[in-house]
């Protein structure tokens, strides 16, 4: 990982992009840290499996927008620079985002060791939709990526539903005997899944073909965002337009696949997908176009920095509970004697994402940019 202490002149950043990607990661910061796990309102859970709740659309809303940042970043670059050297890159930046949760499990949980390391994960979901992304954005035609995004969402779909699982005998959808969890086993073996079940992932591999659907969408959006020969309005208007067609589609084929996070269902790719597409067109008219620019620092802030947050927020709340007065942790001093059970844990949760927030604004006014 560098550290750039001055900004070099790149193709315009798209202010809307950053403000988008700030308040992901900073609902992402908000969800994963409660002050107790016990006590959560429930839009702040993810929902038990079916369905879909307002924080089970923060991570597809990120890989949405690791599509849209694909085009900004390497379109330039495309007809430019080798596409072998665009290629390594991507690859040292995926083995990076690779190696980072795997090294923190050893931090945070040495007695587990080796021997009980989670292989899958956010990160490496996210490193691998972005290497699978980025060779597909260079090496592929905007048409063929569009069949590509069509053959995993039907491809999955035929696998999930219609193929018998090994050992179970028929295809099913539940969380220890569906496909996917089957090819985790076999693959990572129970070892190396999740903690909470070791019987399967959230993560798994499986999943990563249409969560790879989904950067895809962020691509095309991407794609028609920098179009020349529409004027803003026009995009904008078309965006909202796909955005909801995509809802729609995602809805009706929710009643025979249904939507679902940790399944990753394709139902949920186009459901989610079309929510990104509308609230990026929203941000886009409301910032670039209309210029309502004034609330806009704070997410900035976090979005220009996004891994980096995120990265933080699994380190700086760790050693924020090791932290204790009169024998108390923060939380037990100073949020649960003054607030309900679950205000309590609300406010923590907020207090954390400020500290965080506060330690990429120094990183923000000191001009340093973390690039894996």
């Amino acid at each position: 990982m560098t550290s750039t202490s001055t900004i070099t002149e790149k193709p315009k950043r798209l202010l809307s992009l950053d403000v988008f990607r700030g308040i992901t990661i900073a609902m992402m910061i908000l969800v994963n840290d409660p002050g107790d796990w016990g006590h959560i309102y429930a839009p702040l859970e993810h929902s038990k499996w079916n369905g879909c709740t307002p924080t089970d659309l923060v991570f597809p809303f990120f890989l949405f927008m690791v599509g849209v940042s694909v085009i900004y970043a390497m379109e330039s670059k495309k007809a430019t620079v080798s596409h072998r050297k665009l290629i390594l890159k991507a690859l040292r930046r995926t083995v990076i985002l690779l190696l980072i949760p795997w090294i923190t499990q050893l931090i945070f949980h040495p007695d587990g060791g080796l021997a009980h390391l989670r292989l899958p994960g956010v990160l490496p979901r996210i490193a691998l939709v972005y290497f699978i992304s980025t060779v597909l954005y260079l090496k592929t035609s905007q048409k063929t990526r569009d069949w590509i995004f069509a053959i995993a969402l039907i491809g999955y779909f035929i696998i999930m539903t219609f193929v018998p699982v090994p050992g179970v005998g028929y295809a099913n959808l539940e969380p220890e005997t569906n496909m996917g969890a089957w090819i985790d086993r076999l693959v990572f073996t129970p070892d190396h899944l999740w903690r909470e079940s070791h019987t399967w992932d959230p993560e798994g591999l499986l999943g990563t073909i249409p969560a790879v659907a989904t950067a895809l969408l962020g691509i095309r959006v991407g794609s028609w965002l920098k179009r020349k020969d529409r004027d803003d309005q026009v995009k904008t208007n078309w965006m909202f337009t796909y955005g909801i067609i995509a809802v729609m589609a995602g809805l009706f084929w929710d009643l025979f696949f249904p939507i679902n996070k940790a399944l990753w269902t394709s139902s949920f790719v186009l459901y989610t997908g079309g929510l990104a597409t509308i609230a990026l067109a929203l941000s886009y008219w409301l910032i670039d176009i209309q210029g309502y620019k004034r609330f806009t620092y704070p997410f900035v802030v976090f979005g220009t920095n996004a891994i980096t947050a995120y990265v933080l927020s699994g380190f700086i709340p760790h050693y924020m509970g090791m932290i204790k007065i009169g024998g108390h942790s923060i939380y037990q001093t100073f949020f649960a004697p003054y607030f309900s059970p679950v205000n309590a844990s609300l406010v923590s949760a907020i207090f954390t994402v400020l500290i965080l927030w506060v330690v990429m604004w120094i990183f923000y006014i000191k001009k340093i940019f973390i690039k894996i």
